[in-house]
Formats: structure tokens, C-alpha cells, sequence
């Protein structure tokens, strides 16, 4: 089976700092992978490369089989890629509604002028993926009113909307209270359950989280993959406990 996703030799550099060394990683169709690492390990130097707003400065990135490590944020996304991030990227004035119709509008293939925004389809498709993640009752109600956790999951339904093959999840869980991230957790797995050919790479700092809702953890240190394993194998080698959960002195 070709990996949905395929980055062999990948490095890159920021002046004397290595972001990226040599970086080796293949994730299947449907897998759910979680990137750990402490800060400035490498992970959204990762992440960036593959929605290309980071060009790696060797190595090659496949997806399905198709090079992207040289194509511009708006093409890779059109393949298949979205994403969301930590701080979400929604439109406070408008409502959770609109901002939903303009997600589907940007990811449009057939996107014309001449063509509305709230068409029936489109609103019928943005209140599917709203009441999916629970966020119904938020359609109507501008955005900038929304608590923080709400305003995550739009941004993740938003960048669901456009059906990718890969979604990229950026902390998904931070800023939000710890008695709400395993409910919020919950309710994106469950949302991204029914997305059976959508692929899920998700960065987390919270070991709870990546140990639940994991089948596969990815652990960077220094620009480096230093574990790759299921939760089970990967969050027990000494290198994670050294350099990512803290349990062993250095």
C-alpha cells in the first residue's frame, strides 16, 4: 500500500540551527499518529514542510505518492491537505455558520464568482460537519463571543470541510481546561471517526491525550525522530523520558 504520506532525508536549517536531520517517516492510510517532543524539538518545522510553508532544504515529501516538498501552501492543500492550528484561524465578526461556508468555499475546486457561497449544499454540508462536532447550537452566534475550546473545534471542522486526504491537527487540546480536554477529545475523534479516508497527524504535549487517542506516536528531540512505536512501545524508551516526558535525569 503507498503511505498517504512519505518523507525520507528531509533536513533543514535556520542558520547554524537544525530544524530537521535526516528526518525518515512513512504513515499509512487511516493511521493516527501524534507528534511529541518538548519545544523546538523539530515537530511544526515538520508540519510546516509538509503544507509547504517550509521548504525543506533536502530530502524528498511524497504524498500518495506524489512529490510536494516544492509546491506552494494553496497547491498542497488542494492534494489533500489541511490543517488547523494552535491558535484558530477563524473570523471573529462572522458567525460559526459563515465562517464554515467560506472554509468550503476556499476549498472549492470549482470556485467561481458566479457562484454563491450559501448554496444549499454548502450549507447543508457546514451544518453536517457542525453538528458533528457538536457545535450546532454555536451556528448562529458570531465567533468572537465563542469560548476558546468552541473556537478550536471550528477551526478543526473547518479544516475538515474540504474532505482532505491528511489532516494536520496543531495542539489541538492547548489552552483548554483539563477537565474539558477529554471531553473535546472525544468529540473530535469521534467527528473525525466518520472521515474513514482522512489521514490524522495530530501534535500534543500532553501525554494522557497522545496515550488515548493515539495508535502511533512520533517523538522528535533536536530536529530528530528519536522514537516511533505505538504508545505503548514509543513513551517508555529512555530517550522519550529523557527528552520529551522528563522522567529521567539527564
Amino acid at each position: 500500500m503507498t503511505p498517504i504520506l512519505d518523507a525520507q532525508g528531509v533536513g533543514k536549517r535556520f542558520g547554524s540551527v537544525i530544524a530537521a536531520a535526516e528526518i525518515n517517516i512513512r504513515i499509512a492510510p487511516g493511521e493516527r499518529v501524534s507528534l511529541i517532543g518538548s519545544n523546538g524539538a523539530g515537530k511544526t518545522t515538520f508540519v510546516n514542510m509538509v503544507t509547504g510553508y517550509v521548504k525543506p532544504d533536502m530530502g524528498r515529501i511524497n504524498l500518495a505518492g506524489c512529490d510536494i516538498a516544492s509546491l506552494r501552501p494553496r497547491a498542497i492543500s488542494r492534494m489533500g491537505v489541511a490543517r488547523s492550528f494552535q491558535i484558530p484561524q477563524v473570523c471573529g465578526d462572522l458567525t460559526a455558520l459563515d465562517n464554515m461556508l467560506v472554509a468550503n468555499a476556499c476549498h472549492d475546486q470549482h470556485l467561481s464568482f458566479w457562484q454563491p457561497a450559501r448554496r444549499a449544499a454548502a450549507i447543508d454540508r457546514a451544518r453536517t460537519l457542525l453538528d458533528r462536532f457538536r457545535l450546532s447550537e454555536h451556528q448562529g452566534r458570531r465567533v468572537a463571543e465563542l469560548p476558546g475550546g468552541v473556537r478550536k473545534l471550528l477551526d478543526i471542522a473547518m479544516a475538515l470541510s474540504g474532505a482532505p486526504k491528511l489532516l494536520l491537527l496543531d495542539e489541538p487540546t492547548s489552552g483548554v481546561s483539563a477537565e474539558e480536554k477529554f471531553p473535546m477529545m472525544d468529540t473530535i475523534m469521534a467527528a473525525l471517526g466518520q472521515e474513514k479516508a482522512t489521514t490524522v497527524v495530530f501534535v500534543e504535549h500532553d501525554m494522557d491525550i497522545v496515550g488515548r487517542y493515539a495508535s502511533r506516536v512520533i517523538a522528535f528531540y533536536s530536529g530528530r525522530v528519536i522514537a516511533d512505536g505505538t504508545p505503548a512501545e514509543a513513551l517508555v524508551t529512555d530517550d522519550v523520558r529523557r527528552y520529551v516526558t522528563g522522567e529521567l535525569i539527564q
